[in-house]
């Protein structure tokens, strides 16, 4: 049986709670595919006393599953735990006094954990779950001593606004959150290992360009086949299995996914982002009309990222795509009929392919961020974060930097990053062109601030007349460090 793979802080952490003699409200989220219910069912093996989830949305025909579905299924999960046969339940305050029985009925002093997960898709239209939940937890869970709740969800930004965040009956009742974030490449790294699939640090690199460190795509892979030959089978031949991912995933963690896809799409033209006016005016999605429900719920579930570009004023604030699925499947999946079975194998050396590396790798490193000023001797230094545009004349084109370290003792690491199968050679021209950025970079500092040039590359900088412009270099095994 495979083994769970870099999730021990979570698990001690969720024994530890286990081992307390109080009820507990633990809320568990992240993006989806990213492994929660794995995660809880690894943690508590057979000590489950309850465990029910919610039916996607969306179910195969296209129809929405609605309250009727949702409380069927919750009373065949009841039936099925030991509930005596009754009646399906009229609402979810019947289908929760339902559960507060069934958990007495099994109640013999030792702890019980229930189970829900996702959560966020028993929140049906005007089905008044959220009250029911709430008398289910203030009226009788929360004074059960051996009683630990466990919930998860996807639908982060519904998890913040109706668990965490909550100002109503639920404020301030979770005792606990985890948040489950994807694979670091150390993780993939011992995540492949163990499911017996070989590749390279290189070409585990190239994986988290596509997959983002999501264990379940992860999963996919066979052994014996070659990353590209992978990436082929789950894309590109006839039934791939990730062909329609895209669609599922927006609808199953968002109630309005044809908009969200709007956004998406238009995020995707653009790696530094856009400011909301520009998203309004490219998704066709007015400012007033829900854009910035629209912002915050992509910015929850980890498919975006707010930032303010450097220099610039809050008002120019950016958002994004940071999600590394979305942006490889829209660049070569969507609006593509399948035509070659092995696209990816038989255009690996093409210049689409090779562009888009580039691109993609600077998206591993703002995901390693830890692991680049670790290996750069400065995790111990505040610091932030952040883009910077560089701004064209007649003389020198403008450029997007996507990586500036400003640390507070004086120092600004400007990281260009560069995806090469060698080490990476620096011409006359790739130094002026890199003294150019850092003298401009300068222009904006205080006189006692100072600029380091850092390279990230794969296997380094090669030494040479053009090199001296590097004062840092970091290489793609720094990124693996745990």
């Amino acid at each position: 049986m495979a083994k769970i793979i870099g999730r021990n802080k979570e698990i001690a952490e969720l024994h530890e709670i286990y081992n307390r003699n109080q009820a507990q409200f633990v809320v568990i989220y992240g993006r989806r595919r990213v492994g929660k219910t794995f995660l809880v069912n690894e943690a508590f093996k057979d000590r489950i006393t309850f465990h029910h989830a919610g039916l996607s949305p969306i179910g195969d025909h296209g129809k929405r599953n609605l309250m009727k579905e949702q409380l069927q299924q919750f009373y065949f999960s009841l039936q099925i735990q030991g509930m005596p046969p009754s009646h399906c339940p009229k609402s979810w305050f019947e289908a929760f006094f339902m559960l507060e029985k069934l958990l007495q009925q099994k109640d013999d002093g030792t702890r019980q954990v229930v189970f829900l997960d996702e959560l966020p898709w028993m929140d049906t239209p005007r089905s008044n779950f959220i009250s029911a939940f709430e008398g289910f937890w203030n009226s009788w869970a929360c004074s059960r001593d051996n009683l630990m709740l466990v919930v998860c969800g996807s639908a982060i930004s519904w998890i913040l606004d109706k668990l965490i965040n909550n100002h109503g009956g639920l404020y301030g009742r979770v005792t606990r959150e985890i948040k489950l974030t994807p694979f670091s490449l150390a993780d993939c790294k011992a995540f492949y290992e163990d499911r017996g699939i070989s590749m390279s640090d290189y070409d585990i690199v190239q994986s988290y360009m596509i997959f983002g460190g999501i264990p379940y795509y992860m999963d996919y892979f066979e052994p014996g086949l070659s990353l590209p030959q992978n990436i082929d089978k789950l894309f590109f031949s006839q039934g791939a299995r990730l062909a329609d991912e895209f669609d599922r995933l927006l609808s199953s963690v968002f109630g309005n996914p044809d908009d969200i896809k709007k956004i998406i799409i238009a995020l995707s033209r653009l790696r530094a982002g856009f400011t909301r006016q520009q998203i309004s005016e490219r998704s066709k999605i007015d400012l007033g009309g829900g854009l910035t429900d629209l912002l915050k719920a992509l910015a929850a579930s980890e498919f975006t990222r707010q930032y303010v570009p450097y220099g610039k004023s809050k008002r120019e604030e950016h958002h994004m795509l940071t999600d590394p699925f979305c942006r490889f499947y829209i660049h070569f999946v969507m609006g593509h009929d399948i035509i070659d079975t092995d696209f990816w194998t038989n255009n690996i050396s093409s210049q689409a392919i090779v562009s888009w590396r580039g691109f993609a790798f600077e998206d591993v490193c703002l995901n390693h961020i830890q692991q680049i000023k670790s290996a750069l001797g400065i995790q111990g230094v505040i610091s932030k974060q952040s883009a910077w545009a560089v701004q064209g004349d007649d003389n020198n084109d403008g450029s997007q930097i996507d990586l500036l370290i400003v640390r507070n003792d004086n120092v600004v690491n400007l990281c260009e990053m560069k995806f090469a199968g060698d080490v990476y050679m620096i011409d006359k021209d790739e130094e002026l062109r890199l003294r150019r950025r850092v003298e401009a970079l300068k222009q904006t500092l205080t006189r006692k601030q100072t600029v380091h040039l850092t390279m990230v590359t794969t296997y380094g900088v090669a030494h040479g007349k053009h090199s001296g412009v590097v004062q840092k270099s970091v290489t793609m095994n720094d990124l693996f460090l745990e």
